[in-house]
């Protein structure tokens, strides 16, 4: 089979997506707006950028109305944001940010999580978050600003909160973090079944 995406409706579009590129990590960004008003929302569009310096990136999208995400309108104004990682343990705090509040509400308090004073950004992160990456906007790319679209949100990590009894010898412990990936529809994963596979060096001349 082959298909032509510009020959889907959006919503197939986003179908195919969510079906085929999984699991996702999930970033829960905890931003804030020129009042002070926090905001907390999931995002499965997330991942690593590089190391040199330490970067993130996540991808809020366009709401069917035409407006921004709430989390994309705050990071404007106010250029910072923390990328909470959830787990089995905060997932159920997580799928209840998700719910989309009017603007200037805090999902907080709705979710039932602690915000916790960061140490060198204004916007506070998750106490029960097992990690947590404090980050300065770097840049945002706007893909598409219709129904549909989205951006990448790109932030420079300035410090690194983390659970004592995650981080061994310079390594995080799968077992200890217990991390959730994003599925399609209402579906998530556990890490629980994991392999390994050694890379394989190039053959010699």
């Amino acid at each position: 089979m082959i298909i032509n995406p510009g020959k889907l409706n959006r919503k197939d579009r986003y179908k195919l997506m969510i079906g085929s590129v999984l699991p996702r990590p999930i970033a829960w960004v905890s931003t804030m707006d020129e009042s002070g008003n926090l905001n907390l929302a999931p995002f499965s569009y997330f991942t690593a950028v590089c190391t040199e310096p330490m970067t993130l990136l996540f991808c809020p999208g366009i709401l069917p109305n035409g407006e921004k995400k709430n989390t994309w309108r705050n990071i404007e104004k106010v250029p910072e944001f923390v990328v909470n990682i959830c787990n089995e343990e905060t997932a159920v705090a997580m799928n209840l940010s998700a719910t989309v509040l009017p603007y200037g509400q805090s999902e907080f308090e709705w979710a039932g999580v602690t915000p916790v004073p960061s140490k060198l950004i204004r916007v506070s992160r998750v106490a029960e978050a097992p990690i947590s990456f404090e980050c300065k906007l770097q840049r945002i790319v706007t893909i598409s600003d219709q129904p549909g679209g989205g951006a990448a949100i790109f932030g420079e990590v300035q410090t690194i909160h983390i659970r004592d009894d995650i981080y061994q010898d310079g390594y995080i412990d799968l077992e200890a973090l217990r991390p959730i990936g994003r599925l399609a529809g209402a579906g998530y994963t556990r890490v629980n079944d994991i392999f390994e596979m050694q890379r394989v060096p190039a053959p010699e001349d």
